[in-house]
């Protein structure tokens, strides 16, 4: 085993208390604003409470994730992911290629299972064959899972747009800036599954060191440990464990957008030694059509934009294309 995998320390994170701000009263919001700022510079991580998610439903949706998960081979596979990337992936299928944070030689042990906004059968990029746009595949013996995911996911994306103008006063931006790059936004879910490894190999992993594609992550806390966060110094830490908490995390898309004013922090997953993990991330994101030019808070001349304009579905893609193996052989058959 790698050696900083067996002495990581842990790190406290900020704890907004985003109760009162959900109840309509916008007297604390700058407040919330600086905080969220502080952790999004220094962390891109920080836990909300009073989120108003009850824990009868995060329960039920861990306990959907280990009933899938343990179903036979043939069972999850019947619902393999395609190239919309829903379903399910198996172990040893993802390879971050791309990582700037570490040179990850080995697939992931673990295994996930994918689901995304529906758009309907109106919808014309769904009419098209555009890809993301496709429909979830549910899996079928297992009475209760998709009403129950579908209940968690539309509770998690209500959440993270409820909280944009946080985000947008953390960005010195207008409250309701971001609320039209979401209507009707792109939520994706993973509920994961980390089987033991006694032994685990060198530059091997649960989960690779890699930053989340979106624009916000919000991850109830795992009953088994292995989340690790890379700081600023370039060490590893680990979360505390916070009852009754979020862990919220920015992804890619918004540190692009921002100039990298706000962070999206390396993360990898640690596999227990002898105890099953399972995880459950949600990911809010803008639309996947909107154009998003870099925000006009975050560039002057002397810091001009560092990335391309661009909107989630350009940059999702290229992610996915470098991510996952599947998307290269979706690739080739386009092509062909």
């Amino acid at each position: 085993m790698p050696e900083d995998v067996q002495v990581i320390r842990d790190q406290e994170l900020p704890v907004l208390d985003i109760g009162d701000f959900l109840s309509g009263n916008d007297e604390g919001l700058e407040s919330l604003a600086g905080q969220l700022r502080a952790a999004a510079e220094e962390f891109g991580f920080f836990f909300i409470k009073n989120h108003g998610i009850s824990e009868a439903l995060i329960k039920k949706v861990f306990a959907e994730n280990e009933r899938f998960h343990n179903q036979s081979m043939e069972a999850k596979s019947a619902i393999a992911i395609d190239d919309n990337q829903r379903g399910y992936i198996r172990p040893k299928a993802t390879l971050i290629k791309h990582s700037t944070y570490n040179k990850n030689t080995t697939f992931d042990s673990n295994e996930t299972t994918v689901f995304a906004t529906e758009y309907g059968s109106d919808n014309p990029h769904r009419q098209a064959g555009k890809r993301f746009y496709g429909e979830n595949q549910w899996p079928i013996g297992l009475p209760g899972f998709k009403e129950i995911v579908q209940e968690y996911m539309h509770s998690m994306t209500q959440l993270g747009k409820a909280t944009l103008p946080i985000w947008a006063r953390a960005l010195g931006l207008e409250r309701e800036y971001f609320a039209s790059y979401f209507e009707n936004n792109h939520t994706y879910f993973r509920m994961s599954h980390y089987p033991p490894d006694p032994n685990l190999a060198e530059n091997s992993f649960g989960l690779g060191p890699h930053a989340d594609t979106g624009f916000l992550t919000l991850l109830p806390q795992a009953a088994i440990d292995g989340l690790e966060i890379l700081d600023l110094d370039g060490k590893w830490f680990r979360p505390p464990r916070m009852n009754d908490c979020i862990l919220v995390n920015t992804g890619q898309f918004l540190e692009r957008w921002s100039n990298e004013k706000f962070r999206a922090s390396p993360h990898r997953v640690i596999p227990p030694k002898s105890e099953h993990r399972y995880s459950i991330a949600l990911f809010v994101n803008t639309s996947l059509d909107p154009v998003c030019e870099c925000l006009p808070t975050c560039h002057d001349l002397s810091n001009p934009p560092k990335y391309p304009t661009e909107s989630y579905w350009d940059f999702y893609n290229w992610y996915m294309v470098n991510a996952y193996p599947h998307f290269g052989e979706f690739e080739e058959q386009e092509t062909a």
